[in-house]
This record gives C-alpha cells, sequence and structure tokens, in this order.
C-alpha cells in the first residue's frame, strides 16, 4: 500500500499534506517547535517513521499519525536528537470533514484552471477550465505545489484524443481535466476507498462521465499503452513503479511526474532514464517538482 498526499488552504495561510489512510480513524497530532531549515528534516524522518500528515506553520510542523500506530519512545529519541520538545493531542475521525470543508478556498493555477468547490461562486475572471470539487479527504484541489504544478505542465500538452492513465487519483482532479481538454480514455485508480468514491462523485459533478476509476495497489493488471501517465504521489512509490509506468508508456507518450520533493530530483531521473525515459520539463514550487519525461 501506498500513502497518497492530500493538501488543503488553511486560514493562517498554511499548507497540509495528508496520507490517504487518514480517512476512519483517530489521530495522534504532534506539535514540533522547529526552524524552517529543520521543517524538511523531521517531515522526512518522521515520515519514515509511519506519521502520514503534516501541516507546516511559522516556527513549528504538526505530524499526524493513527492512534493505534503512536510509538511515544520513539518520538522521544529521535527528538532528543534534535533537542527538540513536543506537545501531543488526539484528534477523533469525525473531525477531519468538518476541519477540511471550512479552509478549503478556491485555487487558479494561471488563466489556465480553477478548482473551487460546490458552495463557492463561479470565477470572476476567465478560465479556460474550471472544475468543481467535493473538498472531502483526498488528495488535489490544485492548493499544493504537486498537483498546481502537474496542472501546469499538462497546460503544454494535447490531449485531444489521447488515452490517459492517472495512477493516485485522490479526487480525481487531474483525470477531469484531462477529460476536460479532450481525452478519449481516462483510466484511472487509487488506493484508498475512500478517494475511490469521491473522485467518482467528482467526475460525475464535472459532468465528465468518460472516466472509468478503481481502486487499486499495482500496476500488474493494466496493460496500456498510454498516451499520456499522471503520477502525482510521492518518492519511493515513483521509484518503485517506474518500469511499470514505462511499460504502459506509449511511444511518443508523456509521463508527468510530481510528489517529488528538490532534493529527491536526482534520484528520480536516474531511475527514469534507467528505464529510457529523457527529462523534457521541470517545474518547481515551494521545494517540489513536477516533472515531464518521454521515451528516449
Amino acid at each position: 500500500m501506498y500513502p497518497i498526499r492530500i493538501s488543503f488552504s488553511c486560514t493562517q495561510r498554511n499548507t497540509l499534506i495528508f496520507s490517504g489512510y487518514l480517512c476512519g480513524m483517530s489521530h495522534i497530532a504532534v506539535t514540533i517547535p522547529c526552524t524552517t531549515e529543520l521543517a524538511d528534516v523531521l517531515v522526512a524522518e518522521l515520515s519514515a517513521a509511519g506519521y502520514e500528515g503534516f501541516e507546516e506553520r511559522p516556527g513549528q510542523v504538526i505530524a499526524y499519525i493513527p492512534v493505534a500506530d503512536f510509538d511515544e519512545p520513539s518520538l522521544d529519541s529521535l527528538l532528543q536528537s534534535y533537542q527538540l520538545t513536543y506537545t501531543k493531542e488526539e484528534i477523533k475521525q469525525e473531525n477531519w470533514n468538518a476541519l477540511w470543508e471550512s479552509n478549503f478556498e478556491p485555487v487558479m493555477v494561471d488563466d489556465f484552471c480553477g478548482i473551487r468547490a460546490g458552495f463557492h461562486p463561479p470565477f470572476e475572471q476567465a478560465l479556460q477550465y474550471e472544475i468543481v470539487i467535493t473538498p472531502k479527504m483526498s488528495f488535489g484541489t490544485g492548493h499544493h505545489a504537486t498537483t498546481f504544478s502537474v496542472i501546469q505542465l499538462m497546460r503544454q500538452l494535447d490531449f485531444s484524443g489521447k488515452r490517459v492513465f492517472d495512477f493516485g487519483t485522490g479526487t480525481g482532479i487531474l483525470a477531469i481535466l484531462a477529460a476536460k481538454m479532450g481525452a478519449a480514455q481516462l483510466d484511472a485508480i487509487d488506493i484508498d476507498d475512500w478517494a475511490v468514491e469521491n473522485s467518482l462523485e467528482n467526475v460525475a459533478g464535472n459532468q465528465t462521465g468518460n472516466i472509468n476509476i478503481w481502486r487499486a495497489d499495482s500496476l500488474q493488471e493494466l496493460t496500456g499503452p498510454y498516451d499520456v501517465i499522471l503520477a502525482n504521489i510521492n518518492r519511493n512509490i515513483l521509484l518503485q513503479f517506474m518500469p511499470d509506468m514505462r511499460r504502459l508508456l506509449a511511444p511518443g507518450g508523456h509521463l508527468l511526474l510530481s510528489g517529488i520533493m528538490t532534493e529527491d530530483g536526482p534520484a528520480i531521473l536516474e531511475s527514469a532514464n534507467a528505464q529510457g525515459l529523457t527529462l523534457q520539463q521541470q517545474v518547481g514550487k515551494d521545494n517540489w517538482l513536477a516533472m515531464s519525461l518521454t521515451i528516449s
């Protein structure tokens, strides 16, 4: 099983990054005062230790982990090595959706695409595409740099009549955009039942019914080929499934990858190059990268 980030913009203009596994359970929220420079290090180490979500605020990081997985002695040991302290509290599962909806704000990716919830008014600015999503706990509202950057890369491609695969679809936002851009065939998967349900609702709400969405945790049963593959996940999953994504990519096709922290860019490129993939374009935002690759 692989983690899927979820993100949304808070009223304090902070960013939350959650895992798809946050749904359906209570969590421990650990608040750690720290410098901005140390925040990325903590996120990486706590992620490896099983923490599934992170909220970065000025002067602190808040990390989330299921109650059943919380190991306080290990946390103590890790933070003592950095001479850091922390506080903790339990957050019940039923509070998540209210928090999510209360903090969801519309977002615009340049003059290309606007994303809003149904309870927001339409955008006043003229946009090429508008997507309306139900802001449940699935990844992909456009707020986080990863989704934002993939949409920027999508703008550079012609989706008319193309076969598209969305790996880790979350809210379905990228597949929905591809459909609005003229894709002829769209397949999308996610590991999380909640995300699949949410994406199906959003597909129906945007009247883009030509998208096939189902739950899966591997690519073994897919045969492709696809003209465009969208994979906004994370470093480890991108590395694990790079051979499969190359196998599914049609000659002349484009593989769009995101969920890549800047320092992980070289490892992703090395893996892609080993599979005969060449970088065509790269965009960065807030220490995150998105890449467009083709077959060499």
